[in-house]
Order: C-alpha cells, then sequence, then structure tokens
C-alpha cells in the first residue's frame, strides 16, 4: 500500500494553508511544512488549469532540491474561482469578500487546483476541476458568514467546509476536496506514480 512505501520517504509540503496541511494528515501522509515564498504572478492570457498548474509549480521553484537527498517528496498546490472566465483570488478585506460572494450568489462557478508533486530529480504537475452551484443567499447571510469566518485567506471568499457552504451550495460536480482546496484523490495517484517510476 502507498502509505507503507511513503514511509521511506521524507514529504514536504509547501502550502501555509491550514485546509491543505489538514488534508494531507487526513490521508494519513507524515509531512513537514516547507517555506517557499515567492510572488505569485502569471500570465493573464493563460486558461485558468495553466495558471493554477503554473503556479504550483512556481511555489517550489524556490527550493533547491539539489540540496536534499533521492528519498525526498515536495507537494505544491494552487487554487484559484472562476466566473464568468475571470479569475478571481482571495479578497484584501471584507468588502471585497462581500462583492465576490455576491457574484457566486445564484451562479454556477468553476475551482481549479494545479498539483506539483517532486522529487530532486523528478516533477509531475496536473489539475483538477470542479464545478460548484450556489443558490441565491440574502446579503443579510453574506455579511454574516464574512464576519463570522475567515474569507480573507480563501480563493473566491468562502470555504466549502464553512457555514456558507452548508447553507448555500445545491450542488457540485468534481471532487469536493479540490474545492476545499487539495485534489486528494489525483494528490494519491501522483504520489504512485512519483515513487514506482
Amino acid at each position: 500500500m502507498l502509505l507503507n512505501d511513503l514511509k521511506n520517504y521524507k514529504i514536504y509540503l509547501a502550502s501555509k494553508s491550514p485546509r491543505r496541511r489538514e488534508l494531507l494528515a487526513d490521508m494519513g501522509i507524515d509531512y513537514e511544512l516547507i517555506s517557499t515564498d515567492v510572488e505569485e504572478s502569471y500570465d493573464p492570457s493563460l486558461y485558468p488549469a495553466e495558471v493554477v498548474q503554473h503556479l504550483s509549480r512556481l511555489k517550489l521553484s524556490a527550493i533547491d532540491m539539489t540540496q536534499y537527498l533521492a528519498n525526498t517528496i515536495f507537494i505544491a498546490c494552487d487554487t484559484v474561482v472562476v466566473v464568468d472566465g475571470k479569475i478571481i483570488g482571495k479578497p484584501k478585506d471584507n468588502e471585497e469578500a462581500l462583492q465576490m460572494l455576491r457574484q457566486l450568489s445564484g451562479q454556477t462557478h468553476l475551482v481549479f487546483s494545479g498539483l506539483t508533486v517532486a522529487t530532486p530529480d523528478r516533477m509531475l504537475t496536473d489539475f483538477r476541476s470542479s464545478s460548484v452551484n450556489f443558490v441565491k443567499l440574502s446579503d443579510e447571510e453574506l455579511q454574516y458568514y464574512v464576519e463570522h469566518y475567515r474569507p480573507l485567506d480563501k480563493a473566491g471568499a468562502y470555504g466549502i467546509q464553512e457555514w456558507i457552504g452548508y447553507i448555500g451550495i445545491q450542488s457540485i460536480h468534481g471532487s469536493f476536496y479540490n474545492v476545499m482546496g487539495l485534489p486528494t484523490c489525483l494528490l494519491w495517484e501522483m504520489l504512485q506514480n512519483i515513487i514506482r517510476k
């Protein structure tokens, strides 16, 4: 089983997201955090799938992998929300969070996550997308969410696993965990592929 194989590896997660940390731990994977401060920029002409893959690779570009043993695995992920063909990132303040949530309310949007898994001599990158349908929410409901939860560290200003997801998400096509910020099934596949060359 993969979990037994991974015991022979040192695994680093390049992420500040508490959701990604939680999901990786819940998968039974032992890991340590690694800091990769990079400016997350991209060519605006790229498609969302290309953007998230580029950004996930970018997060690992700050690491000199040649300084690590061969049995080291690095994981990085990036997630964006796409509404009406436009990428929306994390809100800078509560007012922008409200504006984003008003855009999502009563609409269907897409969530893209790019995932990069690497060893010192090999790198794999892939992505997953999910479609999320929100019911129409009142301004009072949106304000309640913004005031009582933490929308500022989340793409699209919401967490599917929080109150707004309970009351507002009518349906999802694709991976729930992708919307949460880490396509766990894809990660499992990529880990298998990178250690079983």
